[in-house]
């Protein structure tokens, strides 16, 4: 598949993400390696603790974007690589079961020509078909600009 530059992007452009499914497996999995608080890994403490049993963890559902973001948006265009990822929200705790799936629109395209890159801006959205937006940020890469705009 041909990669696209920074020059086709345009404000206002939205990506639908593709799905991912969480299994209880997966969240205790995840969470034993990177974040084994209890109610991530333990579902019989989780079932009497203040979300009614076992959740994922939040940076799990940050990297549950950035797989979609990757499959979906990412690995289209000539990415030099993420900039930052700001204002993240948890909106609500992402549960055995979930599926997950989201938009990424894009804000701001902003050309850094004799640089050869773009800063580009999305407006990250990710839902769980039953529970409604679990995260909301922004995140920031940058794309390379075609040869013909390097210096303009």
């Amino acid at each position: 598949m041909e990669k696209h530059y920074a020059d086709v992007v345009r404000s206002g452009d939205v990506h639908r993400l593709g799905e991912y499914a969480l299994t209880q497996e997966s969240i205790i999995a995840f969470a034993e390696q990177w974040d084994p608080q209890w109610f991530h890994v333990d579902p019989d403490a989780a079932d009497n603790g203040p979300f009614g049993g076992l959740i994922a963890s939040g940076i799990q559902t940050l990297a549950i974007y950035q797989k979609l973001a990757v499959e979906a948006v990412f690995d289209k265009f000539h990415v030099l690589c993420g900039k930052e990822v700001t204002d993240v929200r948890f909106w609500q705790p992402v549960r055995p079961g979930s599926v997950i799936t989201g938009t990424m629109t894009t804000t701001t395209v902003r050309p850094e020509a004799g640089r050869g890159r773009a800063l580009v801006a999305y407006d990250v959205e990710l839902t769980d078909k039953d529970a409604g937006v679990v995260l909301t940020a922004v995140m920031t890469v940058y794309i390379k600009l075609p040869e013909d705009h390097l210096g303009s």
